[in-house]
């Protein structure tokens, strides 16, 4: 124990073994579904099922551990959602493209993500957010985690008039998911230790009784990976017509992760004076689990904001995300019973944080609207768009435009000029995808 104690600086952020353990548990338990959506998702583009749930385990796994061991940040990786649809339905089913292409492009844009972060040109983009952009982040992933658990409860659905709707509140799923929440706000206030894991766990149990969940044993051999190990075709990724798709990965992956980063490592108080050199350590382990997805066969992988659920559970340092590295590693062999949590289990959590999240917003300075309406647009586009990428885009175009057309360009940062430019020109020419 001293010397997890002395690696992870435990005592110095005020935590332990135990916290950190359960805290990696809570976060492992809000991310397991990827396991499983990951490989359904890509499999609709043709790669096989077997070896990208394998690929999706292992990169999880080593993203987690690069980000545990150096950045020491208690933040998972594992292949990111919007990405992999993104891979799957524009770039090969849309476009036209073989997944060994879309592949390719992976690795194309994850060696650039690499490059920026290296010369640290990264940092020059986060150095240029803004106060109040920076908020509106923690903020906005807070509503996209709402909508993502309350979609996974069925408690919004799809609707072809409105859009979303109510959906089914008899539901199995809906009415657990209602007690789940309940009983994590009653433990977290009377402030029981675990109390997010504790509702997860309960609503688990309840779903075999309740809810219809079927049981499907412990272990499986792991399937093998070589149908995707390599496979990726490099060449026709840096073919001239194919560039704007490795610019849409890039800019993707570039405020996917660096949104999520921000906003899960604000709320663990780790975004302050003499922990910034653990950020950039942050920052290049993502970025190279973006180049290893692509030549172990899964589309880009992510800083992962379930991580946040993690954090509220008592989650500092990098022991935590090695905790959830280990426990992927585990569901190479215990696929059937990792996947008998069922995503309403998961969904009280996710509410429960996003909810606390949303109490950024009373650092937005709202008596200055060209500060206050980005911050707005920034926070509402990411759900709205389901996609904290575009959240990122409108706010920072926004941001620029307003400041410009009050007569108040000088106080913009140049880096923010720049990306409002990229983002301009991504949906001009290459589209909102």
């Amino acid at each position: 124990m001293s010397a997890l104690d002395n690696y992870f600086k435990l005592g110095e952020h005020g935590t332990t073994v135990r916290t950190e353990v359960l805290a990696g548990i809570t976060t492992f338990l809000t991310m397991a579904y990827i396991m499983f959506v990951n490989p359904s998702i890509l499999g609709d583009a043709g790669m096989p099922k077997g070896a990208v749930f394998v690929a999706t385990c292992l990169i999880a796994a080593l993203g987690s551990v690069l980000m545990g061991l150096y950045a020491n940040y208690p933040i998972a990786v594992a292949p990111g959602m919007g990405l992999n649809a993104y891979f799957a339905y524009v770039v090969v089913l849309g476009m036209g493209y073989t997944w060994q292409a879309a592949l390719g492009a992976v690795f194309v844009s994850g060696c650039l993500f690499l490059l920026v972060t290296i010369f640290r040109i990264r940092d020059q983009i986060i150095n240029g957010i803004p106060a109040s952009i920076r908020v509106a982040i923690t903020v906005g992933i807070g509503l996209f985690l709402a909508l993502i658990a309350l979609k996974s409860a069925g408690v919004v659905v799809e609707s072809k008039a409105t859009l979303v709707t109510l959906g089914d509140l008899h539901s199995p799923s809906a009415i657990l998911f209602t007690l789940g929440f309940f009983l994590i706000v009653v433990l977290d206030r009377l402030r029981v230790p675990g109390a997010i894991l504790i509702g997860i766990l309960a609503v688990t149990v309840a779903s075999f009784i309740f809810g219809g969940n079927q049981f499907q044993g412990v272990f499986s051999a792991p399937p093998s990976i070589a149908p995707t190990f390599l496979q990726l075709d490099i060449k026709t990724a840096l073919s001239s017509g194919f560039l704007n798709v490795v610019l849409v990965f890039f800019l993707v992956e570039l405020f996917d992760a660096t949104g999520t980063l921000m906003g899960v490592a604000k709320r663990a108080g780790l975004l302050v004076p003499g922990k910034m050199e653990r950020f950039h350590r942050s920052l290049l382990a993502d970025s190279g689990a973006i180049f290893a997805g692509s030549l172990l066969g899964t589309s880009s992988a992510t800083a992962y904001v379930e991580s946040a659920s993690g954090v509220q559970a008592g989650g500092r340092t990098g022991l935590t995300a090695v905790t959830v590295a280990v426990l992927f590693l585990a569901c190479l062999f215990i696929a059937p019973l990792a996947g008998s949590v069922p995503a309403y289990a998961t969904a009280p959590a996710l509410l429960f944080v996003a909810c606390l999240m949303l109490k950024e917003l009373t650092e937005v300075d709202w008596a200055d609207t060209t500060e206050a309406i980005p911050a707005a647009i920034t926070a509402v586009m990411m759900p709205f768009t389901y996609s904290i990428a575009n959240g990122l885009a409108f706010g920072f175009i926004s941001y620029a435009a307003i400041k410009l057309f009050t007569g108040r360009a000088r106080e913009v940062h140049w880096m923010v000029w720049i990306i409002a430019a990229l983002f301009l020109f991504k949906f001009a020419y290459i589209g909102g995808h």
